[in-house]
């Protein structure tokens, strides 16, 4: 990476009138989350078909809600880091802005992003096994047993486990949000979960100028226009300035 690629980067977004971001665990990373893949990521720790799957929940829901009541209590101490509100400061500037995400932690909400797709959906909110109700529980300390306040049910987090599909309206608007990018940001993503990589190879035919952010090369690396190297939180700054 030169002072060259920072200033094509910087003119891109200056030009740009829409933006899509797609943003994975590499940026809830730099707040001190760890990753779910890769070395050290917590599927090398814990079966994740025990934790994050239907089939894990109906058979001991108590031991998935004792892992991702820790995850709540650790998430209470994360906080944005650069990253996240250099991305808010993009949102401020550009006319037509969509910032599509795969983490569930909601610390780009946190730092102040508006226009957020949730694709794989977000750890504080619970929605109940019986009657779908569905309510944000952010910052609230669960029972060992959540169960519903209306019919009984147990509640599960309302992210997207293992073998189950994506929330359809987030799919749908993270599909528009992509083709109607003219550049399009891969930040701290390995590009290997898929529909959500998908994204990257449809803002690729729709015409996009394409720039990856991520310490390393990725999955996508191959078809992207503009590849920075280094972590998110020191390279967005310098793209979007304060």
């Amino acid at each position: 990476m030169t002072k060259d690629d920072l200033a094509r980067a910087r003119e891109w977004l200056a030009e740009a009138q829409s933006v899509t971001v797609l943003t994975g665990a590499g940026v809830s990373a730099e707040s001190g989350i760890a990753t779910f893949r890769g070395p050290g990521g917590v599927w090398e720790k814990v079966n994740p078909m025990e934790l994050a799957s239907s089939e894990g929940f109906r058979r001991d829901p108590r031991k998935v809600w004792a892992w991702y009541n820790a995850r709540r209590r650790q998430l209470l101490e994360a906080r944005p880091n650069p990253g996240h509100y250099a991305l808010v400061e993009l949102e401020k500037r550009v006319p037509c802005f969509g910032l599509i995400t795969q983490n569930v932690d909601r610390l780009h909400q946190a730092a102040g992003s508006r226009n957020v797709v949730e694709l794989h959906g977000n750890i504080w909110e619970v929605r109940c096994t019986g009657c779908g109700r569905l309510e944000d529980r952010t910052g609230v300390e669960l029972p060992d047993e959540p169960h519903c306040d209306h019919c009984g049910a147990w509640l599960r987090p309302n992210v997207v486990w293992f073998g189950e599909e994506l929330p359809s309206g987030a799919w749908r608007l993270a599909e528009e949000w992509t083709r109607r990018a003219d550049v399009f940001l891969v930040v701290g993503t390995s590009a290997e979960v898929w529909p959500a990589a998908g994204l990257i190879y449809l803002a690729k035919d729709a015409g996009a100028k394409i720039i990856e952010i991520n310490p390393e090369d990725t999955a996508a690396t191959k078809v992207v226009d503009l590849a920075l190297r280094g972590p998110s939180g020191q390279i967005l700054p310098q793209i979007v300035p304060a």
